[in-house]
């Protein structure tokens, strides 16, 4: 088997890292977070103390991350991977950054021969422990092929999108500024039954088997009549995603009034204080309202 190196082990890096393990993969773990990897060490994997290291003689680098600058970093900065990478090796970017930032970076790493793929995840930390979140893969077909067997273990979802990278980044945007506004609608309708003196759990069970359901509104909006804040996905993550794609549609010459509500909306609960909080807080922003 391919030994595959995962620079940035927080939720979904750890949790693909859990998942080769399990496969009996060779894996590579390096993160600034010490606890992070010494559990991933527990289970078998080589832990690494910089990017090159993790790098150095690996088939895969994958980079999860949370966004364009620490991507850099990792890559390109003073102890960044690219610096110690052969050709035949290939780095696969999963944060969801900058159409503009993923084609920049991967002409990078092909200028030195290195393979690149653009591969934003979604799904969440316990689909990608199991196998079955999905991957939006941007990468000419030789690279692909070259690393289909890793990516085929990550994922049960492949979508094969292009062979352009940054492709893949656009569709990652896409998917997320939709999940902003299915999000920012429930939490605003659920704010508003409970204004109405409605029962919230009743009102969501009729949402979830009516017209209205959305999978990240059901799921948000569960722990959030629970007051379960605990971040499984932070609301800095969609704060950020929706900025982008808003940002990504401009480019385009495309201009939706509903991606910026609900970019607004995210950056209303960061202000509030709320971007260390899971995204379902976006709740606790619309009951505030007047």
């Amino acid at each position: 088997m391919k030994t595959v190196a995962i620079v940035g082990v927080g939720n979904m890096g750890g949790a693909m890292a859990q998942r080769l393990l399990q496969l009996q993969w060779p894996v590579r773990v390096c993160d600034l977070d010490g606890d992070k990897v010494a559990a991933l060490r527990a289970l078998g994997a080589v832990a690494c103390s910089s990017a090159q290291q993790a790098a150095t003689g690996c088939d895969l680098l994958i980079v999860c991350v949370v966004d364009a600058a620490q991507t850099q970093d990792v890559l390109f900065g003073a102890k960044g991977a690219a610096a110690v990478m052969q050709p035949g090796q290939a780095v696969m970017l999963c944060p969801t950054i900058s159409p503009h930032d993923a084609e920049r970076l991967a002409q990078r790493l092909v200028e030195r021969n290195i393979g690149a793929i653009d591969a934003p995840m979604s799904g969440g930390p316990a689909r990608a422990r199991d196998g079955t979140m999905s991957l939006m893969v941007a990468c000419n077909d030789a690279t692909f092929e070259a690393q289909r067997d890793v990516i085929e273990a990550l994922s049960g979802k492949v979508f094969r999108i292009s062979e352009k990278p940054g492709d893949g980044a656009r569709t990652k945007l896409v998917n997320n500024l939709l999940a902003g506004i299915n999000l920012a609608g429930a939490a605003e309708v659920m704010a508003m039954a409970q204004r109405m003196g409605l029962s919230l759990d009743k009102t969501l069970d009729v949402i979830e088997q009516s017209s209205g359901q959305s999978w990240i509104g059901s799921d948000r909006m569960r722990r959030a009549i629970a007051g379960d804040y605990e971040p499984r996905a932070h609301v800095s993550l969609l704060q950020k995603d929706t900025r982008l794609a808003v940002e990504a549609a401009a480019e385009a010459g495309f201009d939706g009034p509903l991606g910026t509500v609900a970019r607004d909306a995210f950056e209303r609960a960061a202000r509030a204080g709320f971007s260390g909080l899971d995204d379902a807080a976006l709740f606790k922003v619309f009951t505030q309202m007047r």
